[in-house]
Parts: C-alpha cells; structure tokens; sequence
C-alpha cells in the first residue's frame, strides 16, 4: 500500500478557519479543475457543473447566500481562497445531456463508432430507470456529484490545500445569486478550498476520530 495515499488521509480535515491572505496557485487551480473535469460518474454521465467563487465579487455573492441560515459557515465564503459549488441537473435527458457523452465517447477513441446506438440506448436505460414520470432524476445525479467531491477532497489533500466540505448552504439563495452560472442546475453542497489560520482553526492538527477497522470493514 502506497504509505502517501495514507498521510494524505490522515493530514486532510475540516478547516474551521481559512487565512484569507493565502491563495491557492494558478498552477494548483489547473490541476484541480482538471481533475474535476475526470472525475467518475454512473454510466459516464456527467451531470454536472462546477462554479469555482474566485474573485471578491463572486465572494460577496455567496457571503449574501447565507442571509436566512447556515451563518456558520458565512466567514469562508470571504476567507476561504476559494469556494467550489457542486451543481447537478435535475432534468437529465438523454438527447439533450446523454448524447454529448456518447460523442465524446467516440471522437476520444474510448468507444468504436459502431457501437454508438447500442451504447447510448443501453448504458441509458440506467437513467431512465431513475428517472420518475415529470422527467426528475435529480437523486441520481445529485449521487454523482459526491462522487466528484469525494475525488475532489483527496486530490486536495495530495497538494497540501485544505478544505470544508459544507451542505451547511442555502440552495435556494445559491440559485437566485448564481442563476446565470448554474442555468438551471442545483446546488446542495459545496467546497470551501485554501490555507488554514492555524492560531485560530480549532480543528488544525488534532488526531483522526474513527471508528475501529473492524467495525467498518468486512473482508469475506
């Protein structure tokens, strides 16, 4: 077992507190944009956007997100380097969303070409099996966009930036601020990303809390 996957996992925590004068590196965003961009999905779906808050403007407009509830986590929507909104489409379709993978499917060399329709109608039918009768899938890709974060978090850890995982957010509010960014497409839990106060971060340096191994894992 690689020991640095370990010590990845065990130095990644919460962050309580973000130096606001610390910035994640240009070449850091590349990587974690891209590796936002591989992240794994059920059939390959990806129903996903990623908004990156960035700049002070973007900042402040997620600072008012927090005006009706969640206030604990307000502080790192200005302090944090960064904040990643993890959005899904609850509206997944297969001609409008679907085929797009399908085609990058094929012009990426992953899928021969002569197997086109009997990818896209069969891996479908994964969606349409969660997919209700007005067209709502959003359980299901709402499922995919854990996925990403989860990649996103351990990725993040590996480049030594710290990060918050929040569903401590107001999806309606997110909505209303962000409406150009998100068309359509809904936030329920996002990521504050960047450099810990370590004088002021109560949760900075201290033991990982988990269970015994063999509570959570069964080999048979």
């Amino acid at each position: 077992m690689p020991k640095q996957i370990i010590t990845d996992l065990n130095t990644r925590y919460t962050t309580k507190k973000y130096d606001a004068n610390k910035r994640i590196s240009d070449d850091d965003l590349a990587i974690i944009k891209e590796a936002l961009r591989l992240s794994p999905s059920s059939i390959n779906s990806q129903p996903w956007k990623f908004i990156i808050v960035a700049s002070d403007e973007a900042k402040q407009r997620l600072h008012d997100t927090y005006a009706n509830k969640h206030q604990f986590n307000q502080p790192h929507a200005k302090e944090a380097s960064h904040t990643l909104l993890l959005a899904y489409n609850p509206y997944y379709t297969k001609e409008d969303h679907y085929r797009k993978v399908v085609d990058a499917e094929v012009s990426s060399g992953h899928l021969p070409s002569e197997m086109y329709d009997d990818f896209y109608n069969g891996a479908y039918t994964f969606a349409e099996a969660n997919t209700d009768e007005s067209g709502f899938n959003g359980h299901w890709t709402k499922a995919q966009v854990y996925i990403a974060l989860g990649n996103i978090m351990h990725t993040l850890a590996r480049l030594g930036i710290h990060s918050t995982p929040m569903e401590g957010v107001d999806p309606e509010m997110i909505a209303e601020q962000f409406k150009d960014e998100l068309g359509g497409y809904v936030c329920e839990v996002a990521l504050a990303m960047g450099y810990p106060l370590e004088s002021e971060d109560y949760n900075y340096g201290k033991p990982k809390a988990r269970l015994a191994l063999e509570e959570v894992v069964t080999v048979i």
